[in-house]
């Protein structure tokens, strides 16, 4: 399991009665964790919950909090394979199934304002009564509310706001760094947000190091640190100015410390998005020399703002390609609202239309991905282990 030290961005206080501590920790092997999210799990505010279900490096997680989905296992909800992870409705209930109190309450919603509701207070509250260390990752940092504090001295445990920045002095700006790692950066955006960016990104780092090409993931959201990533940062908890130079920073870190055969930079917004600039941050950044683009060929309108119609992946990838010095290497898509035959036009029609390789990263072998940068850097095949090219 990696250090949690190695990632400056995500420093999680180590378990005392002290819940505004802010020392290094390294979480010990095991440790247990709840993932509250009732009324989101599936859905578009619920992808720290659904990121989690499906990669965890950091804690094994036991159950979901979500009463409209309680009974189902949560693998086979999101993924149509089972995965032993339980959706159950209240917290009771999952200390009960897990026969103690697990260590950590994960908030597993990510709204668009980053605020918790009355409802959501109490669940969290209640968990931290219990004994429970909280994993918050919203815009609303719960070190600085007063209740929250109190309970977590008088339970003796931690609170972790997971998007608080470091301090200013700590932040990087821009400095031309990144021009000395030599690796190929491969950024993951897409068309929307919560579509399935990080997801692939987890994915195809997984794919390229199963068949021996070291690849490395840098983060650029909380759900990504929560998981357990050790490079990246939350950017859209930074001031602006500065969110360039860290994902420059992690970027350089990634590859000076893991020396590896590619960079994976996970995207996040898109583009195009009115609402969310960091994509542009991302590519200024990170400078990759390839972009995959995340799309859902059945969304209609952006998932935050249904008064904005979707754009296409072409619409997406013609501004990318004029706003960075990239080239866009592969479309992955999105199944939601999807049936097994229309994933398979969509892949068709897009690759067709795109004259790019296409795949779903959640219904397609793992080696789709691997070969849609294997064709982009072919100089890679050079890396595969024995069996692999095999």
């Amino acid at each position: 399991m990696p250090s949690l030290s190695s990632n400056p961005s995500f420093v999680e206080p180590a378990p005392s009665s002290d819940a505004t501590s802010a020392a290094p920790f390294d979480l010990p092997a095991g440790c247990t964790a709840i993932v509250y999210c009732e009324g989101q799990f599936g859905e578009q505010d619920g992808k720290t919950a659904n990121g989690l279900v499906r990669h965890s490096e950091k804690y094994e997680i036991l159950s979901v909090l979500d009463s409209r989905q309680a009974g189902a296992d949560a693998g086979r909800f999101l993924d149509g394979t089972p995965n032993g992870i339980p959706v159950l409705a209240t917290l009771t209930e999952a200390i009960a199934h897990a026969g103690r109190v697990p260590d950590y309450l994960i908030c597993g919603v990510a709204p668009a304002d980053g605020l918790l509701s009355d409802a959501q207070r109490v669940v969290l509250l209640d968990g931290i009564a219990r004994g429970m260390h909280v994993i918050n990752g919203l815009h609303e940092f719960l070190n600085d509310d007063a209740e929250f504090v109190a309970a977590a001295l008088i339970a003796g445990v931690t609170i972790t706001d997971v998007r608080r920045p470091k301090d200013t002095r700590d932040l990087h700006l821009f400095t031309g760094r990144i021009f000395d790692v030599t690796c190929p950066r491969v950024a993951v955006l897409g068309t929307d947000g919560a579509i399935g960016k990080r997801t692939t990104a987890t994915l195809l780092v997984q794919a390229l190091n199963a068949r021996g090409i070291k690849a490395v993931m840098v983060g650029t959201g909380q759900t990504t640190l929560i998981q357990g990533g050790r490079y990246g940062a939350a950017l859209d908890a930074l001031v602006p100015q500065f969110i360039s130079g860290e994902v420059e920073h992690q970027v350089v870190l990634a590859f000076e410390n893991e020396d590896p055969d590619v960079i994976v930079v996970e995207g996040q917004g898109a583009l195009s998005h009115p609402a969310y600039l960091s994509s542009g941050h991302i590519l200024r950044g990170s400078r990759p020399s390839g972009v995959i683009v995340q799309h859902a060929p059945k969304r209609q309108v952006l998932g935050d703002f249904p008064m904005m119609p979707m754009p296409s992946a072409a619409s997406e990838i013609k501004l990318i390609e004029a706003f960075a010095d990239t080239r866009v290497i592969g479309v992955t898509i999105n199944h939601e609202l999807m049936t097994p035959a229309e994933i398979g036009d969509a892949i068709a029609d897009h690759r067709l239309q795109l004259g790019l390789p296409v795949t779903d990263p959640l219904t397609r072998p793992g080696d789709e991905l691997v070969e849609m940068v294997l064709i982009a850097y072919p100089e890679l095949a050079a890396k595969l282990s024995p069996v692999a090219a095999g």
